[in-house]
């Protein structure tokens, strides 16, 4: 413990303060640096030199406050050497020795960074206002650039309120209220349960003094019951744990106090009422390939000595909360007819449980703060409460990760937040489609602006709206959201398709002019003269003008074999060439599923293909793509002709109850009731739907053909294995 001087070792203030400290670096020792601990001490000597100035704080010596907070951060989350300094000394930013310049030379820039911005978020005045509490939040995070200025704040504010009885009553009622709509939430969005229910408590504690004391005295008078209760319980479940070998820590608690309260109140029932006033707990030391068949196997060992209500049951092992939350929890009936609360978890997952995010880094193999940076980017997208879509997510993801916010005010003073450099377009859109799309400026703190101005912390915004404005193609570089992107660009889809139409019926009545019956061979002769992927983009140039109509009709009127593309030879190798190269390990194809709802696509009549065949894509113009298998009488034809136009494919196998339609031949003696016996193999015995059966017979035999639903080729096949077994049939084979 190099550099601490004691001044008056014999008095007890000073022995605390020696035992906290050598506490504080026990618990940082497994997780910071030789270097991080090194500086510990450096920011140690200089806060506890500091702390003669101000000798107390909240009722308490300031160096216990500073100590208590440090210890919270690496104790109780779990945070490492760079935020335990940050937690010592932000609040001396305003000495001399611990500028942000001296900050940044003696511990580094990072120290330095979550360190401004504690120190910004304190000063914010927050006063409670609830129906902005999600925006107050959402501003303390702006001004944090690192998720650690969140962890520490939040660490700050658990121990204002343990410290809470030393101050005035009307402070404790304010700090109190400001936890309940800013900081519990926080903790709560981050996974800190033990700390959102700390913070709850001591909310209620203070904000509704009168049902927590009744609710704590309660608990206290059931106390002795309860651990008689609680030990008698887990006996069982303890014994059968050794027998099968698995190693597990038991404990039994009782709920919070205000999560008690919160029961009572939505069931409207007293304290007597509530069933499950406690929890167990079993934390199964186990490696983590084997967690969640070994939290299974616990609950097996439950069951067998209580009965489960299976409508309590959740398994948030399978499917873990969105703030990383695993956990099985059953609700079983003891003999009397008493309800608890059984968790079920490893002990990786009770760490996460406890700790929330500033857990996760800690099982990928990276110790110290460096494993913090790899969470960041989750935990921030965890805190926004943006609206996106799948197509956007990606866009809102690099926004909510890499961009800071800025907030700005509606004329009705509601508060909007937006990435910095957003545009007033942007806020045009975010208000409505209709309103970004006629937007032709907007007043700024009552300037006039143009619609490209970037807005700033603090604007009132007022957008300027035209009947005659429409959305423009250069719109698109004026915004940074993903949300007005995608709208303009949808907009400007639709004025596209618009004047695609009328372009589609300038040609429609020129091939009338010219005496042309008005089809796909022409269109297609133009999309490949021009180069066009698409019949609308040709549309639209016609509708513009940017096409000539003379040269047009020169172009479909010349001999189709100088327009057309000559024919590569087909030759099996280039079928088969293909077949290798659609069944590649290749990303480069098109999945069928039934996700693919963003692409228009077919299945062809000419082969009926179904799931498991090979097949590949067809592009139809204007009628998306067809999917052939690659046997399909067609393909060689259409591989050779038309090899810029194929796509490989590939099926997925998805959820639902999806059929393919498939013809089969079946041909053998014409004998009494055979139809018959055929048919109960496709419907009773198959469960087989069919859609159509033709038969002729002739000179004793019969030549039947089957139109049913299949699943896919194994399902296909073994309707074919079963119908060749049925009497007089001799051959049954699937129609290329």
């Amino acid at each position: 413990m190099s550099g601490f001087h004691m001044h008056a070792s014999n008095t007890d203030i000073e022995k605390k303060v020696l035992s906290e400290y050598r506490q504080l670096l026990n618990d940082c020792k497994p997780v910071s640096s030789p270097e991080e601990m090194q500086h510990i001490r450096m920011a140690f000597e200089m806060v506890n030199e500091l702390c003669k100035k101000t000798p107390k704080r909240m009722g308490e010596y300031t160096i216990f406050h500073s100590l208590s907070l440090a210890q919270i951060v690496a104790r109780e989350i779990g945070l490492g050497g760079t935020s335990v300094i940050a937690a010592l000394i932000f609040e001396f930013v305003d000495e001399p020795e611990l500028s942000m310049p001296e900050i940044s030379a003696k511990f580094g820039e990072k120290v330095a960074e979550i360190t401004g911005g504690l120190s910004k978020i304190s000063s914010i005045k927050t006063e409670k206002t609830s129906s902005q509490a999600e925006n107050l939040r959402n501003l303390i995070l702006t001004l944090a650039s690192d998720v650690r200025v969140i962890l520490i704040k939040l660490a700050e504010r658990l121990y204002q309120m343990r410290m809470l009885d030393n101050l005035p009553v009307e402070q404790r009622i304010g700090i109190a209220s400001e936890t309940s709509y800013i900081y519990s939430p926080l903790a709560h969005r981050l996974g800190l349960y033990n700390m959102m229910s700390e913070m709850e408590d001591f909310t209620m504690k203070y904000l509704e003094p009168e049902p927590y004391k009744k609710i704590s005295e309660k608990l206290k008078a059931s106390d002795a019951k309860r651990t008689k209760f609680i030990s008698e319980f887990i006996a069982p479940i303890e014994n059968e744990l050794k027998k099968q070998g698995m190693k597990a820590e038991i404990k039994g608690r009782p709920k919070a106090i205000s999560s008690i309260w919160k029961k009572m109140k939505k069931q409207k029932v007293d304290f007597e009422e509530i069933y499950d006033k406690f929890a167990i707990r079993i934390i199964l030391d186990t490696p983590q390939k084997n967690e969640k068949a070994d939290c299974w196997k616990v609950f097996s060992i439950i069951t067998d000595f209580y009965t489960p209500n299976t409508e309590r049951m959740r398994d948030w092992i399978s499917v873990p909360r969105s703030n990383g939350y695993e956990s099985l929890h059953a609700t079983v009936v003891v003999p009397g007819g008493d309800w608890v609360e059984v968790q079920i978890r490893s002990r990786r997952m009770d760490e996460i449980a406890e700790n929330g995010f500033a857990a996760h880094w800690k099982y990928k193999g990276i110790k110290g703060e460096k494993g913090v940076d790899e969470w960041l980017g989750k935990v921030r997208e965890l805190l926004e409460n943006s609206e996106t879509d799948a197509i956007n997510l990606i866009d809102d993801f690099k926004l909510n990760l890499y961009a800071r916010e800025i907030f700005v005010f509606t004329p009705n003073g509601d508060l909007k937040k937006f990435p910095e450099g957003a545009t007033v377009l942007d806020f045009a859109f975010e208000v409505h489609t209709a309103v970004g799309s006629s937007c032709v400026g907007a007043k700024v703190n009552g300037k006039n602006v143009p619609i490209r101005y970037p807005m700033k912390n603090g604007d009132k915004v007022e957008i300027i709206r035209s009947k005659t404005q429409k959305p423009k193609q250069d719109w698109i570089n004026y915004v940074v959201t993903s949300k007005a992107k995608a709208k303009i660009k949808f907009a400007l889809k639709e004025e596209k398709l618009k004047e695609a139409e009328n372009g589609k019926e300038i040609l429609q009545r020129r091939f009338k002019n010219w005496k042309l019956e008005f089809q796909d061979l022409y269109i297609r002769k133009l999309l490949h003269h021009y180069k066009y992927n698409d019949a609308i983009d040709l549309y639209f140039d016609i509708a513009t003008e940017k096409l000539d109509l003379l040269e047009i009709k020169n172009i479909v009127t010349e001999d189709e074999k100088q327009v057309e593309a000559k024919p590569v030879p087909i030759e099996e190798e280039a079928l088969e060439k293909l077949i290798r190269n659609t069944q590649a390990e290749s990303d480069d194809y098109l999945v069928i599923d039934n996700r693919l709802s963003n692409v228009e696509y077919r299945l062809g009549k000419c082969c009926n293909p179904i799931f498991g065949d090979n097949v590949f894509g067809f592009v139809t113009i204007g009628a998306g793509i067809t999917i052939h298998r690659l046997n399909c009488p067609n393909a060689k034809q259409l591989i050779s002709k038309y090899g810029y136009r194929i796509v490989k494919a590939r099926w997925r196998q998805t959820e639902g109850n999806r059929t393919f339609l498939a013809t089969i031949r079946i041909t053998g003696v014409d004998d009494i009731g055979i139809v018959s016996n055929i048919s109960d193999v496709i419907s009773k015995d198959l469960k087989v739907n069919m859609r159509s059966i033709a038969v002729d017979s002739n000179d004793g035999l019969f030549e039947g053909t089957l139109t049913v639903f299949v699943s896919d080729t194994a399902h296909l096949d073994a309707l074919i294995k079963k119908i060749v077994k049925v009497k007089g049939v001799m051959s049954v084979k699937r129609i290329e």
